[in-house]
């Protein structure tokens, strides 16, 4: 494909005709495949908590010299500190906030031995900077409150699903909805990456982007699958294809303009904002990528199942092989015996000559009465 056709494509200028839900096979294979590296890391590896979930310390000083986050990230990297996934931020412009874990690890002297450096950096007494110990913000009982307010909105979002479309669409919907979240902590896990407050709330958001896309998608299914003069030409499958790639620029335009701001914070915006900005990202990928490849093909899957769909594709094949047994049996023209051709064409020709000779036929008789004689005197 060239760049003007993938320009006309984006634009809605053409509709694309991928050949997408009878190859779910190999999507799975890769989603599969997929999902296992993700539980990998979060079993073997498992995931950073940042210190909102763990506890841990908060150091605060003033910026007098006008030191910027790197600066600070370099020496709390030293070691022995070796606290390089700190949260550093400069509030105000004026105030910088490092959260990290615990300090127990380091002995007393070394624990001195950083404040001075930290001051020394910013250009204060090492008397100016505060370090307290601080308890999980996000502790079990909130953790337990969102599971719970999770597992509610999961239930509501089937029966929604259900109510508007079938329990069917609801169950490959929910499945899409699964695919995103457990990727998008697996690889938080695999990358090392801390996952703060904001982590968890780009999660949900990202539930609630992956449910939009599929039920634009169902929403097209569903239109054509009740029109006959659309099932009249395939089967559901094909029917389910045509439907996604009749919205698929739709949703992919879509996730294009997400992903915009989404790395525009990923790359210039403070820590917090980064942590949003890269969980945000990865669940828009896969969000997308869900509901194209595996939430319309478990749906495809499910209704082929159905004795309606089922008889629906063996007439459609019946009727493909009478026309391909109605082809098989129309002779050859090339492989005809030449003598019945040319017995057949001097037979046309004779009768085109003769059409051409013309005929004698009687006259009518006259009406009029010969004239009479002249008698001599």
């Amino acid at each position: 494909m060239n760049i003007r056709e993938t320009l006309l494509l984006l634009r809605g200028y053409r509709t694309p005709r991928y050949d997408i839900v009878s190859r779910w096979r190999r999507w799975f294979v890769l989603s599969g495949t997929v999902i296992l590296f993700a539980l990998a890391g979060l079993f073997i590896r498992g995931i950073n908590y940042s210190i909102d979930f763990t506890g841990g310390s908060q150091i605060q000083y003033a910026n007098v010299s006008g030191i910027d986050v790197e600066e600070v990230r370099n020496v709390l990297a030293q070691d022995p500190y070796d606290r390089a996934d700190a949260e550093i931020q400069i509030i105000g412009g004026n105030q910088i906030q490092i959260r990290t874990t615990a300090l127990t690890d380091l002995s007393a002297t070394e624990r001195t031995q950083l404040t001075d450096e930290l001051a020394g950096q910013a250009g204060i007494s090492s008397n100016d900077v505060s370090t307290q110990v601080v308890g999980p913000t996000w502790g079990a009982e909130i953790t337990r409150q969102a599971v719970i307010g999770l597992i509610v909105v999961l239930i509501a979002i089937a029966l929604y699903v259900t109510f508007r479309f079938e329990w069917k669409m609801a169950l490959g919907a929910l499945a899409a909805m699964v695919h995103d979240v457990v990727i998008t902590a697996g690889v938080y896990a695999l990358t090392g990456r801390q996952v703060s407050p904001a982590t968890v709330i780009a999660i949900l958001t990202i539930l609630g982007f992956s449910l939009y896309d599929t039920v634009v998608i169902y929403d097209k299914v569903k239109e054509n699958t009740e029109s006959p003069a659309v099932m009249a030409k395939g089967t559901y499958e094909d029917v389910a294809n045509l439907s996604m790639n009749q919205v698929l620029m739709r949703t992919v335009n879509t996730s294009l303009v997400v992903i915009l701001p989404v790395l525009s914070l990923l790359l210039f915006g403070g820590e917090t904002l980064k942590d949003f900005a890269f969980a945000m990202l990865i669940g828009v990928i896969t969000g997308a990528y869900s509901s194209i490849f595996v939430a319309v093909p478990i749906l495809s899957i499910l209704k082929e199942r159905e004795d309606k769909y089922r008889q629906h594709r063996a007439r459609l094949e019946g009727r493909s092989e009478r026309r391909l047994r109605a082809v098989e049996t129309v002779p050859d023209r090339a492989e005809a015996p030449e003598a019945p051709e040319s017995a057949a064409v001097g037979a046309a020709a004779a009768t085109r000559a003769t059409a051409r000779t013309p005929t004698q036929r009687p006259g009518p008789k006259s009406r009029r009465r010969p004239p009479a004689k002249r008698k001599r005197r």
